[in-house]
């Protein structure tokens, strides 16, 4: 019995290696490997990746909620950046910060504070979700990231946009949520601008994923077609403290 039961957990156990096999080769055609595919759980995010992206569509859209139904505490997570170059722009109100957008597109541009609230706005009240457990309800308000792309002209081989904060972090998203019509470059909540704690004087807002794919305090974008030169080559500063890359929800 005990020989039958081995010979049935390595059939199982090759079975399934088969079948991630075929998923990887599947996702790889279609573009699905996500950056942090290496490793032990990289057959797992790519499944989970490939698996969402076959079954969501591309315009599925976040919840969004009613004014009521605004959360009455929105917890801070993180705090400001305490360097130079952050605290001055912050000292002046952010009258000298500029949002540069390069890479792979036509028209490289930096946009200031003013400018950005000059674009066409949207408005939307969406969960941040947090991966530790919490949520909360806000109205969020800012440009399309889309829109800005289309004006610097994102180049057709492009896949991801990256995005850096003044806290050195990075994080990015594939081109099909970075142009989704609820991925936001937020300038305001509830009805304020943003403040330090939440993020000023932008941040991304990706509602259709966890909280931290939220980039607070933006300091430049980057149109990219591989996230393997950018910090570690895992697409986020995530996957190196545990997290994954794609936080689809």
């Amino acid at each position: 019995m005990s020989d039958l039961l081995s010979r049935r957990k390595w059939m199982t156990a090759g079975l399934s290696a088969a079948g991630l096999a075929v998923a990887a080769r599947l996702a790889d055609r279609y573009g699905l490997i996500p950056p942090d595919w290496g490793g032990v759980w990289g057959p797992g995010e790519t499944l989970t990746y490939a698996c969402q992206r076959a079954l969501v569509g591309q315009h599925a859209m976040a919840r969004e909620f009613n004014r009521s139904q605004i959360s009455k505490v929105a917890p801070v997570s993180g705090k400001p950046p305490k360097t130079d170059p952050y605290q001055h722009l912050l000292a002046g109100k952010f009258a000298d910060w500029r949002l540069p957008i390069d890479g792979l597109v036509t028209r490289p541009a930096a946009f200031s504070l003013a400018e950005l609230k000059r674009l066409p706005a949207t408005t939307q009240i969406t969960e941040q979700t947090c991966e530790e457990g919490w949520s909360f309800v806000a109205e969020w308000t800012g440009v399309r990231l889309s829109h800005v792309l289309s004006l610097v002209g994102v180049q057709p081989h492009s896949r991801y946009v990256a995005a850096f904060s003044y806290d050195d972090g990075f994080d990015s998203v594939d081109m099909q949520d970075a142009l989704h019509a609820q991925t936001l470059i937020a300038y305001a909540m509830n009805g304020r601008e943003l403040s330090p704690d939440y993020g000023a004087p932008v941040r991304l807002k990706v509602p259709r994923q966890l909280g931290y794919k939220s980039l607070k305090f933006l300091s430049r974008i980057t149109v990219t077609d591989t996230m393997k030169n950018i910090g570690k080559g895992l697409g986020s500063w995530q996957p190196e403290g545990g997290y994954s890359w794609y936080a689809g929800i």
